[in-house]
């Protein structure tokens, strides 16, 4: 996908969160992400949008410390906090819309460029948190194949191939994720060292068949198996939901 596009994602999924947010009231429970409440997930993405906006205007060339990262996710009252989402979030869009190409600053992905990748980290980022706030009305989100494989693209080819983190297993697993409705696949190995990625779908342990955007939400832990073929053995599942966690840096 071009920056623009995830540009344009990033714009709707925004938008869609704050409708559902509404619709909820900051009182309702959030059942993908147990403990938290609507409040704070508004709280959670407005502070990560501020932040990743931080990174663009002032160019800045390293990541922010813990008692800076704060002050952008410094809450205000429950009364203003809907318009304070939405405010950050249209701050980020005309961001990173209006940013020059080249700009340098930090980042802590693979992307051809620094705002490739803060568009495409915050597209997905505000997507799979709109799938947290429409859980609080029971909604399930559908998103175009492309934009669904994209970001499974970043999930196991971003941030999982990082080294360390907690997703590893001896003797080694394998999960084959094979989309229905783009021509696109994906096998992933985790191993005891780390984990491997490689295009398309090869022979695995555990194989997932399904639209690309139930593949997506699945793999980043808001959905169970519905509407998706299982082939082979569910503790590899089992293993990836109690193990993948994501990070920033």
């Amino acid at each position: 996908m071009r920056i623009a596009e995830h540009i344009a994602a990033l714009d709707e999924e925004g938008v869609r969160l704050a409708e559902a947010a509404g619709r909820a009231g900051l009182d309702a429970h959030v059942p993908t992400c147990p403990g938290w409440q609507v409040r704070d997930l508004l709280r959670h993405v407005s502070g990560v949008h501020r932040w990743a906006m931080a990174h663009v205007i002032r160019r800045r060339r390293h990541p922010y410390s813990n008692r800076e990262e704060a002050d952008f996710f410094a809450a205000v009252d429950d009364d203003e906090l809907l318009d304070w989402f939405r405010e950050g979030h249209r701050a980020l869009v005309d961001t990173l819309a209006t940013a020059d190409e080249s700009v340098e600053c930090w980042t802590f992905l693979p992307a051809p460029s620094p705002l490739a990748f803060w568009a495409r980290r915050q597209a997905h980022e505000t997507a799979i948190h709109r799938a947290d706030a429409e859980s609080a009305i029971s909604m399930v989100p559908y998103w175009n194949p492309s934009f669904a494989a994209d970001g499974i693209d970043e999930l196991l080819n971003g941030f999982f191939g990082r080294p360390g983190g907690r997703l590893v297993a001896d003797p080694p697993l394998s999960m084959a994720l094979v989309p229905t409705d783009i021509d696109a696949g994906w096998t992933f190995y985790i191993e005891p060292a780390g984990r491997r990625l490689v295009a398309g779908e090869l022979l695995a342990q555990l194989t997932i068949v399904g639209p690309a955007s139930e593949l997506y939400l699945l793999l980043w832990n808001r959905s169970g198996t519905e509407g998706l073929e299982l082939r082979g053995d569910g503790a590899v599942l089992d293993l990836w939901r109690t193990r993948a966690t994501i990070t920033w840096n």
